[in-house]
């Protein structure tokens, strides 16, 4: 086996390997018509013609329950309630530079 044909193989074995291929694919760095999307389930169908179709079954449904009895509140701090009932005039303008 020549030299040169020795030489070469290793050359090519240790060259650095593309990090690109590594990097999460985008839509920025994938061709033109590459759409990834946001792992959202479609609501309806393209037309032929370009528009699209809403199906109800495909809507989202959510089952929200009776919360008259609930007796939880929401958690607020009692300082940001006194500086929410105070007047508009009272109120500090905090965007002032003295």
């Amino acid at each position: 086996m020549p030299l040169g044909l020795i030489l070469s193989s290793i050359g090519r074995s240790m060259r650095r390997k593309r990090t690109s291929s590594l990097n999460i694919l985008s839509s920025k760095r994938a061709p033109r018509d590459y759409y990834k999307g946001k792992n959202c389930k479609p609501t309806g169908f393209h037309t032929r013609k370009g528009g699209y179709v809403m199906v109800d079954a495909k809507l989202p449904r959510f089952v929200v329950p009776d919360l008259t009895d609930f007796k939880l509140a929401v958690p607020t701090n009692r300082k940001s309630q006194t500086y929410l009932n105070r007047s508009y005039e009272t109120i500090p303008n905090l965007a002032k530079k003295s």
